[in-house]
């Protein structure tokens, strides 16, 4: 997607897992050293100008790196962006490939109130020639899966993911996209159990079937 839109992709081959499910959870010791690791993994190549990331809850964990880290993780957080605020921003190359599908975007919390990225990903999916975009009652409500809550509180995650549900089935799409793993995860299951006919993908998965068409 990046090297659709002219951008060199670095991979940092030493880079690892950010730390912040293990912040969640309450290892913060750990989660340190994590983010420690990454901090020297990209100040280690030359010439990054900003570290794209696709997950929201990976991403505002790095843009805190400084709270966490002091100068080394300022200087990691300065280069984190989004990859739909990073597209925005630069300016997308509109796919030519039509996808006739009515989407409903939700915002993911670490996105939309971690890191005020609301419009972005609206605008990217709204340049898909033949894409509908439809609201939905909920879209910046949490689903229940806020990072590991819906493994150490079930019940209370169903309830919250039944009010997200009831207002995606309401809209009946033909897509749901959302820009977090987790999120995807507990949205693909609401959607399972609800038996709504829904993918549930990244905002940058339609991106990439339109730029292939």
């Amino acid at each position: 997607m990046l090297a659709c839109n002219g951008f060199e992709v670095v991979q940092v081959a030493d880079q690892g897992c950010c730390g912040a499910l293990q912040a969640h959870a309450g290892d913060e010791e750990f989660a340190r050293g994590l983010l420690e690791h990454n901090a020297r993994a990209f100040a280690a190549v030359d010439g990054l100008d900003a570290i794209v990331v696709n997950s929201a809850g990976c991403g505002a964990f790095l843009r805190e790196a400084g709270d966490w880290l002091g100068p080394d993780g300022e200087r990691l957080a300065a280069r984190v962006r989004d990859v739909s605020e990073f597209l925005d921003q630069a300016g997308l190359r509109a796919p030519e490939g039509e996808l006739r599908l009515r989407v409903c975007y939700d915002d993911p919390c670490h996105l939309v109130h971690g890191q005020g990225v609301g419009a972005a990903p609206r605008k990217l999916l709204k340049a898909i020639p033949g894409l509908e975009l439809i609201p939905h009652a909920d879209p910046t409500g949490c689903c229940g899966a806020a990072g590991t809550y819906n493994l150490t509180q079930p019940e209370m995650s169903a309830a919250i993911l039944g009010r997200k549900m009831d207002a995606l089935q309401a809209a009946d799409p033909d897509v749901v996209a959302t820009g977090n793993p987790g999120c995807l995860m507990q949205i693909r299951a609401g959607v399972a159990q609800r038996g709504l006919r829904a993918r549930v993908v990244h905002p940058v998965e339609l991106l990439d079937e339109a730029y292939a068409n």
